[in-house]
Formats: structure tokens, sequence, C-alpha cells
């Protein structure tokens, strides 16, 4: 993964999912649309992604996808801990695949992230191709 610097680098799209239990998740997308999908799941919890960790990619080459996870960064409601588990976390990752219309993707991801990484491949590992964690 490295990083392009281009005017097209920011996000190309922003978006609010339903995720049930109250819960309404912020993703947005930078890169390529038509670039090998990647997930990038953030520390925490609670901080959410940032712009620059969309720059950890060739976004020439990659469709990046940036969630803030349930109660994080810009997904609501902040901070809650209601029907707030690992096992949510992972179910959002699958809604949030699904609702992009991505059938695999790359999974990367630091810290908490890391974790809740290795916890989604575990349970859909047909639905990765590679895995960056640190």
């Amino acid at each position: 993964m490295a990083s392009t610097a281009s005017p097209d680098a920011g996000p190309h799209e922003e978006r609010r999912l339903d995720a049930g239990d109250g819960h309404e998740l912020f993703v947005a997308q930078a890169g390529n649309p038509e670039g090998i999908p990647a997930v990038f799941l953030h520390g925490g919890p609670g901080s959410g992604c940032q712009p620059a960790h969309s720059e950890l990619f060739d976004l020439s080459r990659f469709r990046v996808v940036l969630p803030d996870q349930r109660g994080a960064g810009r997904s609501t409601p902040k901070g809650s801990l209601a029907a707030n588990t690992t096992a949510h976390l992972i179910a959002d990752m699958e809604r949030v695949r699904e609702a992009l219309g991505i059938e695999r993707w790359m999974v990367a991801g630091g810290s908490w992230g890391a974790t809740l990484g290795i916890a989604y491949a575990e349970a859909y590992p047909d639905r990765v191709t590679a895995m960056a964690l640190r």
C-alpha cells in the first residue's frame, strides 16, 4: 500500500447506513470506484476513520471503504455502548459490504481495527481477499 497524492484523492462518496438497534453508520469511500475493494478499520474504540487513512493506499488502484464503527467517529449515537459488541461490529461490516455491492475485499487496520479484522475474517473467510494488519 502506497500513498498517491492527487486532486481526487479525497472521499468520492459519503453516506449513512442504518445498522439497526438505533445505530447509524457513517461510511466514506476514497480512491478509484472501480479499483480493488479494501476496508480500513480504525482503532479506538471511539476514534473513527480519518482522511489520512485513505493515504495508506494507492488511490489509483484501490477503492477504499472507511466506515466509522458503532458509537465512534461520525456514526451515531456517538459514544453509545448499547448494542455495541464485537458481534455487532462484525455484522455491521457485512452490512456495509453488501450495501456497497462488494463481493470480497481486503481488510486493513490497526490496533482495535486489527483485532476486529481478524474476528471478521474468522466469521467471513470467503469475503476476505487479503489482510494488512498492524
